[in-house]
């Protein structure tokens, strides 16, 4: 569809060059609130999906860590996690509100400062005094009680640099010197710097965001099949150079070899699945949540709902999440149709976002992939990761609203 949109309006012999039509169409979708209907209401399957995946997460972070009181590690209250989750929570839904209340065509303009803010703190997270290790990885920048992951900004920074890119070269998504090579260069900054903390997992997802985006937006096939195996092959590179990183690899081949060593917390998992069957076992009852299964309320709490609800709790998660991307493929697609080019790509690299990464948790937790560390979004335990989620949530609530305006004459 962006194919044939872009195709048509270069055929156009009186039609002007595309960035200067698109230029005056985001001029145009400047909407004050006082000219924005209040009869619009917001997209309640997305409301719905997002609201239940938040209450579930809730009530899975609490049942998950309440044991963690008793960790000689953490010296905490049973309700700890679950009282920073919630202010964690609170304080995500404010910033996706002030996200919503900015109109797409704003965020387009400055799309390119934000990716250079994203770099800017990618840097200042390496500098000793001001980024803050956990377990040999520089990754958090302390703000009083809330420690903020640079990267995962950096994944919306880069969501909305890579549409704005793509908007911009549209003409040029075809040519290797003035398409493909500028943001590749853009990348490998990024890519560089995150491997600095490191951050291997962070490193994909923004890779997959990326060329997504890019890739939906127009970008020559050849120039994306050349680069998919490349992206692969360095990945791989990154893996086998590290021992450490070949060491998960191996163990995920064959858990059991070696269950109490890098195999422990896949074999522990791969329990938790088993001992759940159809039903579970009733919330709250997981055994592995006992100190057996580390970050159990983090990046593995798919194994304790599969513990706990079963295997039909963890289809009801698969679901939400499916219906979700569904109705982020609508969005995008009435978008695009209305010639919010901009707007489209964001909704489906949010799409993109959300499938990939539920995707990657759901089998790292389940032995389907290598583990790596990466949360299931609105439900895992963890302030920035909600953050960004709900960040991402609100760009396509915010496309649907203004969809709905241009389909009612407000603009």
């Amino acid at each position: 569809m962006l194919k044939n949109f872009f195709r048509r309006k270069k055929n156009d012999e009186n039609s002007v060059d595309i960035s200067v039509d698109l230029s005056a169409d985001y001029d145009n979708l400047k909407l004050s609130q006082s000219r924005i209907s209040s009869h619009i209401s917001l997209d309640f399957g997305v409301l719905f999906v997002v609201m239940s995946l938040l209450l579930l997460g809730t009530v899975m972070v609490y049942s998950a860590s309440i044991s963690l009181s008793d960790a000689p590690k953490f010296h905490v209250t049973p309700d700890h996690f679950l009282i920073r989750h919630l202010k964690s929570m609170l304080f995500a839904i404010v910033v996706a509100g002030f996200v919503f209340s900015i109109p797409m065509s704003i965020w387009n303009k400055v799309a390119p400062y934000l990716f250079v803010a994203g770099i800017v703190l990618l840097i200042l997270v390496l500098i000793p005094g001001i980024g803050k290790v956990v377990n040999g990885s520089r990754r958090w920048i302390p703000l009083g009680g809330f420690n903020l992951q640079v990267t995962e900004l950096v994944k919306v920074a880069v969501l909305l640099y890579a549409a704005n890119f793509t908007v911009r070269k549209q003409y040029y998504m075809h040519s290797l010197k003035r398409g493909l090579s500028p943001m590749t260069i853009a990348l490998m900054i990024v890519a560089f710097l995150v491997m600095m903390e490191p951050d291997l997992g962070a490193l994909i997802m923004i890779m997959v965001i990326s060329f997504g985006v890019l890739f939906l937006g127009g970008l020559n096939k050849k120039f994306f099949l050349l680069t998919i195996p490349l992206v692969g092959l360095s990945v791989g590179a990154l893996i086998y150079c590290s021992p450490w990183r070949w060491a998960r690899i191996v163990a995920y081949l064959d858990p059991w070899s070696n269950a109490l060593g890098k195999g422990y917390q896949l074999s522990h998992s791969l329990i938790a699945f088993g001992r759940g069957e159809v039903t579970g076992v009733g919330l709250g009852d997981a055994i592995e949540k006992q100190h057996y299964l580390p970050e159990a309320h983090t990046d593995f709490i798919m194994a304790i709902i599969g513990e706990e609800l079963g295997f039909v709790g963890v289809c009801l998660v698969l679901f939400l999440f499916v219906w979700l991307i569904w109705r982020c493929c609508e969005i995008s697609k009435k978008a695009i149709a209305l010639s919010q080019i901009f707007s489209g790509l964001i909704v489906q690299g949010v799409a993109i976002w959300l499938a990939f990464q539920a995707f990657f948790n759901v089998g790292v937790a389940s032995g389907l992939l290598p583990t790596k560390g990466l949360t299931l979004p609105f439900i895992s335990y963890g302030g920035s990761a909600l953050l960004s989620s709900l960040i991402a949530v609100a760009f396509v609530l915010r496309v649907d609203y203004e969809n709905k305006v241009i389909l009612r004459g407000g603009v």
